[in-house]
């Protein structure tokens, strides 16, 4: 099944640099590893703000689920899902 993601961060004015980047680095990884096994087929910032647009390839609910509670930057998100589903017209 394909989600489109968004996910909007926010970072606590209290969090040290350092564990933001922390955070950052461990989030990196982590959404590196699944664009890799295709889980995470796109990833698209929004240009001015700290969020972005993901398309996930899924099983469904549950694994997008387990997927997103797991990033590290869970906790500092807020997260919209879209439910995708193939047009009639598209020519592919």
């Amino acid at each position: 099944m394909l989600f489109m993601v968004r996910m909007d961060v926010h970072l606590p004015p209290e969090m040290s640099p350092a564990l933001a980047e922390e955070i950052k680095e461990r989030e990196k990884a982590y959404s590196q590893s699944l664009q890799r096994d295709g889980r995470w087929r796109h990833l698209w910032r929004v240009v001015g703000e700290y969020s972005n647009y993901s398309v996930f390839d899924v099983a469904g609910n549950d694994e997008l689920h387990d997927l997103l509670s797991a990033l590290p930057l869970f906790p500092y998100m807020d997260i919209h899902v879209t439910p995708l589903a193939h047009h009639p017209s598209d020519i592919k």
